[in-house]
C-alpha cells in the first residue's frame, strides 16, 4: 500500500470534527477504497481550546489558514470555513497556486467564485471537488456530472434546504405559524441564530447554480437565480394547500427553456401524490431528467457532521486513487454559453389568496383584472360568510405568464376590498 495521503483540514465545527473522526473511525475501509491511508495530519481553526469531541494532540495547527497551503507535508487542502470570501476564498486561491487538490464543502464559494476557481484549478492541473456543498451526504454531483454524462438533463430540481423543509413540514404537521416553528429550529439546533440565508433561499439558491452548472454544462450563474424563500408562507397557506390535494416545498428549479436556462428558488404548491411532496424534516432531494435514463430521484440528509463528511471523504478517496472529473463535467473551453431566462418568462399555474372585504361585487372586479391581463382562474374556493369583514379568498389559475401575473396582481393589491397582500405561490405539478 502506498504512503498515506496527508490531509489539512480548515475549519473545525461540526462537519471538520466529523471528517476527522469518520477518517479515524473508518480507517481500515476507507484506506481499502482509496489504496492507501488517509490521514489528517495539520488544521487550522480560530480557538485551539475548544473541546471539539475528537482528539487533535499530534497534529500541526496553524493560526493562519492559508499556511497550510505552503505546508510542505500537506497533499491535499480541506476548506471547511464557509462564506465566499474572506479566510476560505484566500485558501482555495492559495491551494491551487501550490498545486494541492482542494476539498470544499463550501457552496456559497463555489456558487459565486466556481468559474474562477475551475480555471484556476485546470490551468494548474489539480482536482477541485466539492461533492459536500451541495446535499450533504448525496452523492447528486457525482450523479450529474459522471453517472448522467452520457444524457441531456433537461431539468434538475430538488428540496435543497433541510432548515426550510423542516420548518414547512411541522408547519403542516402542527397548524403552526411560521415566527413559532423557526424559534423552535434554532433551539433544536436545526436552524442558525441568524436564519436569513435560509429561510430567504440563499443558501438553496447557492446549490441550484452549482447544480444547474453541471448539469446544463456552462460556468456557475449564480446572479441568475431567481430567490424567494418562505417568510410569508402562513398556516391559512398550508391548511388551504392540503385541502387542494397540494404541499409546500421550498424547491430550486433549472430547466432548459426556449433556447436558455431557467434558474429558480421558491414556495411551490407539489401534488401531494409526487415523490418529492413526501420529503419531509431536514431531508433533502434532488431530482433528475435526462433525455436517456428518464427521472431519477436521490432524497437523504442534507446536512449534519456525518453526511456531510461522508461526502467529503469520498472526494478525498477520489484524490487517493487518482480519479478527477472536470469540474463542470467539461474542460472550460468546452461549456456552452446558453443564456440565462428571466423570471418574467416563466410560464406555469398559480395559488393565489387574497384577503378581501366580504361584500358584492368583489370577486367580480378582481376576475375583471385577471380577465385584462388574459389569466384564466381555473377553481376558486372561499370558506363562510363574514359580511363586512376580511375573509380569504383562494384562487387557482390556467397556466399564465410571470409577467402577466405580476402586473394582475399589483392592480388586484390596490383594490379597496383586498386588505393585504395578495399571496402568490407558484404550482410546480411535475
Amino acid at each position: 500500500m502506498s504512503r498515506p495521503l496527508s490531509v489539512a483540514v480548515a475549519g473545525l465545527g461540526t462537519v471538520g470534527a466529523g471528517l476527522i473522526k469518520l477518517l479515524r473511525d473508518n480507517a481500515e475501509i476507507v484506506a481499502a477504497r482509496a489504496g492507501r491511508p488517509i490521514t489528517v495530519t495539520a488544521v487550522s481553526a480560530r480557538d485551539r481550546t475548544r473541546d471539539r469531541g475528537v482528539e487533535l494532540g499530534g497534529l500541526r495547527w496553524y493560526e493562519d489558514p492559508v499556511a497550510l497551503a505552503d505546508d510542505p507535508a500537506v497533499d491535499v487542502v480541506v476548506e471547511l470555513i464557509g462564506g465566499s470570501e474572506g479566510p476560505a476564498k484566500a485558501l482555495a486561491h492559495a491551494a491551487i497556486k501550490a498545486g494541492k487538490p482542494l476539498v470544499t464543502a463550501n457552496k456559497a464559494l463555489i456558487a459565486v467564485h466556481g468559474t474562477e476557481l475551475a480555471a484556476e484549478a485546470e490551468a494548474a492541473g489539480v482536482p477541485l471537488a466539492f461533492e459536500a456543498a451541495v446535499a450533504g451526504g448525496i452523492p447528486v454531483i457525482k450523479a450529474l456530472r459522471e453517472g448522467l454524462a452520457g444524457n441531456n438533463i433537461s431539468r434538475v430540481a430538488g428540496i435543497l434546504n433541510g432548515t426550510c423543509n423542516y420548518i414547512l413540514t411541522t408547519m403542516r404537521e402542527r397548524g403552526r405559524e411560521f415566527a413559532e416553528v423557526l424559534h423552535e429550529a434554532q433551539k433544536l439546533g436545526y436552524a442558525e441564530a441568524d436564519p436569513s440565508f435560509d429561510i430567504d433561499g440563499v443558501d438553496a439558491a447557492h446549490k441550484l447554480a452549482i447544480l444547474a452548472a453541471i448539469a446544463f454544462g456552462r460556468p456557475v450563474a449564480f446572479d441568475a437565480v431567481h430567490v424567494e424563500g418562505i417568510r410569508r408562507i402562513s398556516a391559512l397557506d398550508i391548511a388551504f394547500a392540503n385541502e387542494l390535494g397540494y404541499r409546500i416545498k421550498l424547491l430550486g428549479i433549472a430547466r432548459r427553456i426556449n433556447g436558455g436556462i431557467s434558474a429558480r428558488v421558491h414556495p411551490c404548491m407539489v401534488p401531494e401524490k409526487l415523490p418529492i411532496a413526501r420529503v419531509d424534516g431536514v431531508f433533502n432531494a434532488v431530482v433528475a431528467e435526462g433525455d436517456f435514463v428518464g427521472r431519477l430521484m436521490l432524497e437523504g440528509r442534507g446536512a449534519g457532521a456525518g453526511p456531510t463528511a461522508s461526502a467529503v471523504a469520498a472526494d478525498l478517496i477520489d484524490i487517493a486513487r487518482g480519479r478527477s472529473a472536470p469540474v463542470w463535467g467539461a474542460s472550460s473551453g468546452a461549456l456552452t454559453q446558453i443564456p440565462s431566462m428571466p423570471m418574467s418568462e416563466h410560464l406555469g399555474a398559480y395559488y393565489l389568496r387574497l384577503m378581501v372585504v366580504d361584500r358584492a361585487g368583489v370577486i367580480a372586479d378582481i376576475t375583471a383584472i385577471l380577465r385584462d391581463y388574459n389569466v384564466s382562474v381555473e377553481s376558486m374556493l372561499q370558506r363562510g360568510r363574514s359580511p363586512g369583514e376580511a375573509v380569504p379568498l383562494v384562487l387557482i389559475t390556467h397556466e399564465t405568464r410571470e409577467s402577466a401575473m405580476t402586473e394582475a396582481l399589483a392592480r388586484i393589491a390596490a383594490l379597496n376590498s383586498v386588505v393585504e397582500q395578495p399571496t402568490m405561490i407558484r404550482i410546480e405539478a411535475a
